[in-house]
């Protein structure tokens, strides 16, 4: 449903790069959170966080 292109997800992308969210908070809505964390490690983000975080 959602691509590297779509809205929500560069805004979702912008959103976690600038702190305001951490990645966990990205919804699981459909493929969004897998589309958000594929831009994410492109350029080196680690998606992973500690537990209790």
């Amino acid at each position: 449903m959602f691509n590297e292109n779509s809205v929500v997800v560069k805004v979702w992308f912008t959103a976690v790069l600038a702190g305001t969210y951490k990645y966990s908070d990205v919804p699981n809505l459909s493929n969004l959170r897998e589309e958000v964390g594929k831009k994410l490690t492109q350029i080196g983000y680690d998606i992973t966080e500690p537990a209790g975080v």
